[in-house]
């Protein structure tokens, strides 16, 4: 089968969705990749509440696949809303990378208090995510958390000249850019941020690969769900949908796996401060965590 898979036009989206279509070109697949640009990449200069609603990075790709000018959509999953539009639907969950935040610095500044946030005091940080800047002055009231937008070059670009002493970028979206040969850091340190104490966005590291519910190809693209993967970030994205968040709003949720147990953890930014909720349990009980995270949240 020949499928046209959509996809924005940054490094980051194209080596991600590379590695999808050589997935689909092993099961004997025809694959064409076409860039789309986004209103997220268009507008850079003003934080993404001030852009549009939620999926500001999907928007375009969904209309194109809806109107059958593409076949297959990869998307970032974190960047979806928590519904799809009507007629399309998440036919696989790759297998997800690391979920984690990292923060990376200029390894000549001082470190800091050490611990979990290893730079000076008062240092400032870059980062246009509500979830990073509330989790990173609950952490570390100290710091001073400026705007930062753009690709991933760009904001490693202007950590390096534009005074900002580190910004936080997805752990994933750095290891996907070092497997296609795009990991230079600048001379950038990077330092993994624990995920059960900076609670990553709602199924970062993971991939959507989305079509239309009527498409052929929804066949094809199924054979490279991972069970796994989708029942983790369906648990986290069950949180997101439940406290009404999108990009604009502080949440938080990541769901640990070890063996048959689970942990679930959760963070939400209210007006009286951050609140943080866990929840332990059997990996067959998923429901009742993801009940309780939200509820102690939603108090």
């Amino acid at each position: 089968m020949k499928l046209r898979i959509g996809t924005r036009a940054s490094q980051l989206a194209t080596s991600q969705t590379g590695r999808v279509a050589r997935a689909l070109d092993g099961l004997g697949h025809t694959c064409e990749i076409i860039t789309i640009s986004t209103i997220g990449d268009r507008v850079t200069d003003r934080p993404f509440e001030q852009v549009g609603p939620p999926g500001v990075f999907v928007r375009e790709i969904e209309e194109a696949l809806l109107a059958g000018d593409i076949d297959v959509a990869v998307h970032s999953y974190k960047d979806l809303p928590t519904t799809s539009p009507e007629g399309l639907v998440v036919a696989a969950v790759p297998e997800r990378l690391d979920a984690s935040d990292s923060l990376l610095f200029d390894p000549g500044i001082w470190m800091g208090p050490g611990g979990l946030l290893p730079i000076p005091l008062g240092a400032v940080v870059g980062t246009s995510s509500s979830r990073r800047r509330a989790l990173l002055l609950d952490l570390r009231p100290d710091l001073k958390v400026a705007p930062l937008r753009g690709n991933v070059p760009t904001r490693l670009r202007k950590c390096r000249e534009e005074g900002y002493a580190a910004i936080i970028l997805a752990s994933s979206g750095l290891q996907r850019l070092a497997d296609a040969g795009h990991a230079d850091l600048q001379e950038l340190r990077s330092h993994r941020l624990r995920p059960d104490l900076f609670i990553p966005a709602p199924s970062q590291g993971a991939l959507a690969v989305q079509v239309r519910a009527d498409d052929p190809a929804l066949e094809a693209v199924a054979a490279l769900d991972q069970p796994m993967a989708r029942a983790a970030v369906e648990a986290e994205r069950a949180v997101l949908h439940a406290l009404e968040g999108g990009c604009q709003t502080a949440i938080g949720a990541w769901l640990s796996v070890t063996g048959e147990r689970c942990t679930l953890y959760g963070a939400l930014d209210r007006e009286d401060g951050l609140r943080r909720a866990t929840a332990l349990g059997a990996l067959n009980k998923m429901d009742k965590l993801v009940d309780r995270v939200i509820e102690d949240l939603g108090r």
